[in-house]
């Protein structure tokens, strides 16, 4: 089977499917932004019908949530004409299409964690752009699968893992405590991705439709950073222990409104899919380790 992956090797989520794949029985093809650049619908349809890929994942995406509020055109160019140009090529082709999206489409006020039937009120230019593309695909291509998932973190790429290391060098750093959501692995993403790949080819199908997946329990941004300090420096893979300090959002003024709960119910993707969700602590766990072994080997 030929799985077409796009948004290539640069992004966490894009170089940890790369390397998975490589144990799969799959033809992956990833291209680069420079191979594909999913804003020229005219190259998404040439490519989509050359290559003709049984399944396509689509990781490319304009994520860095502030500069959106800048850049509001480069934001909506990639998230939601990006994802229309893929669903209209591979409407064409009739290659299913995988698409990542996130826990932004959500306002955060909810207490309760979001199903995928909870009304989406997005509140940045990032979150709307990202709701407007998956809206463009749900109208497009009916054979569809969105993820949204949230906080995720990898060996690859960069990441709220890598930050908190790269400020450990500091006596103290002051972290939210009243952000509630959920840490997730690329590598656990990529699993599941793995997962439909396997259940398309024996069934030619799947239950399409919008998919919560995250890691596993909810938490605060101050405990996941509180997580990432005591691991590394049990592994060594820092020296000092740093002090984190909890602060509330007010304290923290960022450019953008970042979501109070956005925390994803995962139930339908278990019931549907059999995919169960992954401890994220376990997750950073390995992810740390993986990064203290890159470590010593340069």
């Amino acid at each position: 089977m030929k799985v077409l992956l796009t948004g290539g090797p640069n992004g966490q989520l894009g170089a940890e499917i790369i390397q998975a794949f490589k144990t799969e029985p799959f033809e992956l093809t990833p291209l680069a932004r420079s191979q594909l650049d999913i804003t020229q619908a005219q190259d998404c349809i040439d490519i989509i019908r050359n290559l003709q890929p049984d399944i396509v994942v689509n990781v490319a995406a304009y994520t860095a949530v502030d500069k959106a509020e800048d850049e509001q055109e480069a934001a909506y160019s990639t998230n939601r004409n990006g994802t229309h140009n893929l669903a209209i090529a591979c409407a064409n082709e009739h290659s299913p299409l995988i698409h990542i999206s996130t826990d932004y489409v959500f306002d955060g006020l909810q207490v309760t964690p979001y199903k995928e039937s909870a009304t989406a009120n997005p509140s940045t230019i990032y979150g709307k752009s990202k709701w407007e593309g998956e809206e463009k695909l749900r109208n497009t291509l009916r054979e569809h699968i969105i993820i949204r998932t949230s906080w995720i973190f990898s060996q690859y790429g960069s990441n709220f893992v890598k930050t908190i290391l790269s400020l450990c060098e500091r006596d103290n750093i002051n972290i939210v405590h009243d952000q509630t959501g959920a840490p997730t692995s690329a590598q656990s993403i990529t699993q599941a991705i793995i997962s439909l790949c396997h259940r398309y080819n024996n069934n030619k199908t799947l239950p399409w439709g919008t998919y919560h997946f995250t890691g596993t329990p909810q938490t605060t941004w101050y405990d996941f950073a509180a997580n990432i300090v005591d691991i590394a420096y049990k592994t060594e893979l820092v020296s000092t222990e740093i002090k984190i300090t909890p602060i509330t959002t007010k304290q923290f003024p960022t450019k953008t409104n970042r979501p109070t709960n956005s925390t994803l119910n995962c139930d339908r993707i278990l019931s549907a899919l059999g995919i169960s969700q992954s401890n994220w602590k376990d997750d950073l766990q390995l992810v740390l380790e993986q990064l203290k072994t890159n470590r010593r080997n340069h």
